[in-house]
Parts: structure tokens; sequence; C-alpha cells
């Protein structure tokens, strides 16, 4: 059974999903890859890792960087596992480039080297948006890609890291 609840941020509402013990997502309401991902019945309901997950959200709407102390259990890939863990590594209000990941991710299979495409997916399907920060990646030279929530919102939330968004901006297609 999946569960879920949701949250009112300031930077609109959240959708938080749970397998009953873990946080297994964090979406946004434009989020095309929550209905295109779950098509399993969700019994809305108010878990004690969905009070924590607020609590979190909470503090880190009013600036702060509080730790992570309820489980997470996104689900996806060996690969895809493997750079959300780097995603949560990354400080509050640092970002890092795709390729920067790619790079690490490369050295920790034991590769040459491994295509910033490949960690684009990976990032870009990360489920637990804002609790691991993918909106912290962005493109080399400084260039503002993707975000499931928009990047209206990815500029917000660097924004409240206190990330100078001078030094980026907004690829032009």
């Amino acid at each position: 059974m999946q569960y879920l609840t949701y949250y009112q941020s300031p930077i609109g509402q959240l959708t938080l999903t749970s397998d009953g013990s873990a946080l297994t997502g964090v979406w946004h309401a434009n989020q095309q890859d929550f209905a295109d991902q779950f098509n399993d019945n969700f019994e809305e309901s108010d878990l004690l890792v969905f009070a924590k997950a607020r609590k979190w959200l909470d503090a880190y709407f009013k600036g702060e960087q509080p730790e992570i102390y309820f489980e997470l259990n996104p689900q996806g890939s060996e690969f895809r596992q493997q750079v959300w863990h780097y995603l949560r590594q990354i400080p509050y209000g640092k970002t890092v480039t795709y390729s920067e990941i790619a790079k690490e991710i490369a050295r920790l299979r034991g590769k040459q080297k491994m295509a910033a495409q490949a960690i684009g997916g990976a990032v870009g399907s990360n489920p637990i948006s804002l609790i691991v920060p993918c909106h912290r990646v962005v493109g080399k030279n400084g260039n503002l890609t993707g975000y499931g929530g928009g990047l209206d919102v990815k500029m917000q939330l660097l924004e409240l890291e206190g990330v100078d968004l001078g030094d980026f901006y907004l690829p032009t297609n």
C-alpha cells in the first residue's frame, strides 16, 4: 500500500508519499513524473514519517539547514540510487554541475568517464525533491537547467539557500 499527504509550501503544494514507514516521494504539483510513475491507489494518511518530513520542510523553508532524521526509500536502479546518494552530499547553498557528478560517479564505478546526460536522467528522475536536493545541480558554465518543479522554483530554492543567482543564466532555445 502507498500513502500520501499534502504540504502547503511557499513554492506551492507538495505531495508527500510513503510506503508506510519511509518517505518515498516529494512531488511538486506540476510534476508530471508523479502521475506517470504511480498508478497504484494511494491512501491519504497522517503517518509519523509525514510529520517528520513536514517538520523538516518547515525548517528548510525558514532558511535553516535541517538534518534528515527519517528514512528515505526512493525507488530506482542501482545507478540512480548512487546518483541520488551523491545529491544528498551536496552542501546547502552550494551547486555542482552534471559533469562534476559524472566524474565522481564514473570514479566510484571504476569507469574512465560517464556521460553527463546519463547523470541528468538520474537527477531528473529523483522522486524525493528538496530533501534529495536535485535543485542544486546546474549545467556547465552556470546554465540553470531543468527542474521538475520548474526553473522558477529552482531559482527560488537556490535563492532561499543564499546562492547568488547572478552567477547563473537561463538557457535560451
